[in-house]
């Protein structure tokens, strides 16, 4: 029964590995997309009007936004297996947009992540993306790897079949043997869903293998989405990985998947019920306080920072001042910054205070490092 047993267990551990692609797959740090199942949010999880480009709502997901108004969401809705997605709905529509707006959704990652896909060279590996897609708009989109390191990309095609209901994508990308990635900290390659585009971004050939990009050839196919008001895309379970095969979607715990996101953006947020404290310092002028923050993890270069001033306080033995307006940053690197704030209380030099924010929901300092 011992040697059964024994048997039995060696054919299942065969069976996961060729789940995850035989000898080329790895049983765990598969998924190279960071915080793919939408899981989090630190800028918050809702934003109306939104008419641009930027980081919105999920962490690592950059919207790249000139056409329509939306609104954007962390939206509690996911096929099973996940609870999040990222929604996008069309709020005011746009029919013609000018030829060089584009709308899609994109994700940068760091070249010296990526070694492995032995880019540039004769033995090139095949990548995949898997995601789960749901939208009222039925019809043709557009996946784009892009290699911003060389100007090269490649563009594949996806179908929504049904209206309003969750559909599991897959899409592999063969390897590409010219143009080896940098060996850096910066943004090497990008994983575009297109969702509309101007003119310059349509008429050519998609490039459904490797080419020096060329702009018409990248959204060439794919659906007007904000054409129509109340138009909606959801997506989660983004998993890129390499090999010719999707595997199951790693999940990862939230704290590993939040750690990932503040190497590019750490975000201190306020809250409704009590003050939040930031970091402590001292006054170094009778109106003017130096103060430092640690890193929860290092980051990704040196950040910048940012606040509403309206929401700061200093907190120190005499009063809680709130008349503080961030003069700037110090001294930034990869693990801490300092920064200075302007009082205009008069206090005495050398006394001790500390940084936090009011409370509110709308109070933040944020240190970003995207890419």
């Amino acid at each position: 029964m011992s040697l059964a047993r024994d048997i039995a267990d060696l054919a299942s551990v065969t069976t996961r590995l060729d789940t995850v692609g035989g000898s080329s797959g790895a049983l765990s740090n598969r998924r190279l997309t960071i915080n793919g199942a939408m899981e989090v949010a630190q800028r918050g999880t809702s934003v109306t009007g939104n008419n641009g480009s930027g980081y919105i709502t999920c962490d690592r997901w950059l919207l790249s936004g000139g056409i329509g108004t939306r609104t954007v969401t962390q939206q509690a809705d996911a096929p099973e297996g996940f609870y999040n997605s990222y929604k996008i709905e069309i709020t005011t529509a746009e029919t013609s947009p000018s030829a060089g707006h584009a709308l899609a959704l994109e994700q940068r990652m760091e070249g010296q992540n990526l070694q492995m896909l032995k880019k540039g060279t004769s033995n090139a590996l095949p990548i995949t993306i898997s995601f789960w897609v749901k939208s009222n708009k039925t019809g043709t989109y557009i996946v784009e790897i892009d290699d911003n390191d060389n100007a090269r990309n490649i563009n594949k095609s996806y179908t929504v079949s049904s209206s309003g209901a969750w559909e599991y994508k897959t899409i592999t990308f063969e390897g590409d043997t010219t143009g080896s990635l940098d060996n850096d900290n910066d943004n090497s390659l990008r994983v575009f869903f297109w969702l509309d585009a101007g003119s310059n971004f349509r008429g050519g050939t998609l490039a459904t293998s490797w080419e020096s990009t060329t702009n018409a050839n990248r959204a060439e196919g794919n659906v007007t989405f904000a054409d129509t008001i109340g138009n909606t895309w959801q997506v989660t379970g983004v998993q890129l990985e390499v090999g010719d095969t999707a595997t199951d979607f790693e999940h990862r715990s939230f704290g590993d998947e939040l750690a990932r996101c503040q190497r590019y953006t750490y975000r201190i947020n306020g809250n409704s019920s009590d003050e939040t404290m930031v970091g402590t310092g001292y006054y170094f002028g009778t109106t003017t306080f130096r103060g430092m923050v640690n890193f929860p993890v290092t980051m990704r270069a040196e950040p910048t920072v940012s606040t509403v001033d309206a929401n700061l306080q200093l907190l120190r033995d005499t009063a809680s001042d709130t008349s503080i307006t961030l003069a700037g940053s110090l001294d930034e690197s990869v693990y801490s910054c300092g920064f200075n704030l302007s009082n205009s209380t008069s206090t005495s030099v050398g006394e001790g205070g500390i940084l936090r924010l009011q409370a509110t929901t709308s109070a933040y300092i944020e240190f970003d490092a995207e890419l």
